[in-house]
């Protein structure tokens, strides 16, 4: 057996959300426990987040729910642990928080506290489809963090202002309960008994050295997904290119040591995820997902009242989707990723993003998310910096943008005159657009950009059971192995905004809580 350089009761692997909460559970339970993070950074993908964590109301109306949108990929007994558990996280946010005394809202009290003042705005309290138990979702959300400021805490995390804030929430928990935290340490390999593959620590890599840390109970996975692997990403999805939105480091290492102990794998095809940008400067890692729309609910197009500024046409000028789905940031990937095999190409892949200028002043058309240490993208207020940088093409005529675009001149001004003609008509009756969404494109000049696949997370990993333990290719646990968050979510066909935050709440507190309670192995 290998000789330990040190050991601990337990070791996480990860350090976003997941990892964080895992962590925080095992040390309140007794472990002495260990957190490490590959990047030099704390935060993962879920310090990007909108930090909205989906709750639930009653147990069976979530299950139900989550078995729809699992649609039979997912065994019941994970999909109920999960539901379960987002009907304690309301309490258990509510309970970190007291670390810093910060504020957390629920959308219902958000929702209140807008229409006394006035706002017309409603966040939408459900889930994002109408299936069964859908009326017992909401969001739990910290708002105020008293004394902290997110750009001076965290200056590398780029993403929405909710996330750094929850992110503190567990990060000055995780500090509290005297867990050790080593960034810059990337997991290599598990260390398993070679007869009995019982998980008996890890290998890690730190500033160029190797050592083996021994784990007495356990080795947790909180790794995230694969989105930041070019090789994985070519062999698992079918789409090429895909571009990742941020978290470059969630590079598949968690699931790759779970494969090596024999690890079943899921919903390996299953990304989050929208169309994007690429920028012009071939150094900057990651695609720029287009705005972030409030998502509206399928049967309800009428509420919709916010203009979305383009449309997006395929290689031969033609549009081809919805460009505003009912949760545009999840499911919006999915059409541009249709191969052709009469053409031999992804036909939509790029797909070409096109607006006026009346559409180009409205809003910032992009928004860059990211958290590395010395990276960050800001996406200018009026798309000028993008004109500048070349990631938006100007054209004073439609016929000039197609040229700059490579699209056949012709066929672009039937697409925009079709879609000028649908929009006088008050309704997308070619793909059932909302008609309060929809604006004409006919103020030049014009703009025009090629879009791409670009997710924000993967979902596929290593498979485990309600007790977040990882299952072998025979159904069995692999000994002392544990998975937590998107490494190996179990969302497998629909996802849930605010579901992969959710998970990483709950599958973090079974599987620290679980791991923390065996009996440890003789050093």
């Amino acid at each position: 057996m290998i000789s330990f350089d040190e050991t601990f009761d337990v070791v996480i692997v990860g350090f976003g959300l997941a990892g964080g909460i895992a962590a925080l559970n095992a040390a309140q339970a007794g472990a002495k426990t260990l957190l490490i993070e590959k990047s030099t950074v704390p935060g993962g993908l879920s310090i990007c987040s909108y930090g909205a964590v989906r709750s639930a109301h009653d147990p069976a109306q979530a299950f139900a729910y989550l078995q729809s949108t699992n649609a039979g990929r997912t065994p019941d007994d994970v999909v109920r642990a999960l539901a379960d558990g987002m009907c304690e996280l309301e309490d258990y946010v509510r309970e970190l928080a007291r670390i810093n005394d910060a504020r957390v809202i629920t959308s219902v009290e958000e929702n209140a506290e807008r229409e006394k003042a006035g706002d017309l705005y409603r966040r939408q309290i459900r889930g994002n489809y109408p299936l069964p138990g859908t009326d017992t979702f909401y969001h739990t959300s910290v708002v105020d963090v008293p004394g902290f400021k997110a750009r001076d805490a965290y200056p590398w995390a780029n993403g929405a202002p909710n996330g750094p804030k929850l992110f503190k929430v567990v990060h000055d928990n995780v500090v509290a309960a005297g867990v050790e935290i080593r960034l810059g340490t990337g997991a290599q390999r598990l260390i398993a008994d070679p007869a009995t593959r019982e998980v008996r620590g890890v290998t890690v890599l730190r500033e160029g050295c190797e050592r083996h840390i021994g784990a007495r109970r356990g080795v947790i996975l909180a790794s995230g997904g694969f989105e930041g692997n070019a090789d994985m990403k070519a062999q698992f999805l079918e789409a090429h290119p895909v571009f990742n939105a941020a978290a470059r480091c969630n590079t598949g290492d968690g699931i790759r040591m779970a494969q090596d102990l024999g690890a079943a794998l899921w919903h390996m095809w299953h990304v989050h995820g929208a169309y994007g940008f690429r920028h012009t400067d071939p150094a900057y890692p990651y695609g720029i997902r287009v705005k972030r729309f409030p998502d509206w609910f399928p049967g309800e197009p009428d509420k919709v009242n916010l203009k979305m500024a383009w449309i997006v046409l395929d290689h031969d000028g033609q549009r081809f989707m919805s460009e505003y789905q009912p949760y545009t940031q999840d499911t919006g990937v999915r059409p541009l990723g249709r191969f052709d095999p009469l053409t031999q190409k992804f036909a939509r892949n790029p797909a070409y993003l096109i607006c006026d200028d009346a559409g180009r002043r409205l809003y910032p058309l992009g928004k860059a998310t990211s958290n590395d240490e010395g990276l960050r993208y800001d996406w200018s207020d009026d798309n000028q910096r993008e004109i500048d940088n070349g990631i938006l093409k100007r054209a004073d005529t439609l016929g000039e943008l197609a040229g700059q675009l490579g699209l056949d001149a012709k066929a672009v001004a039937v697409s925009v005159a079709r879609w000028n003609a649908l929009c006088a008509a008050g309704g997308d009756t070619d793909f059932g657009r909302p008609a309060g969404s929809m604006l004409p494109i006919i103020q030049p000049p014009y703009y025009g950009a090629p879009v791409y696949p670009v997710i924000s997370n993967t979902q596929g990993g290593p498979v485990h059971d309600a007790q977040s333990r990882v299952i072998d290719v025979y159904g069995l646990p692999i000994p002392r192995l544990y998975a937590a968050g998107e490494c190996g979510s179990s969302f497998g066909h629909l996802y849930l905004s605010g579901g992969n935050i959710a998970e990483c709440v709950v599958t973090g507190r079974i599987a620290g809580r679980h791991v923390a309670q065996l009996k440890p192995l003789k050093s």
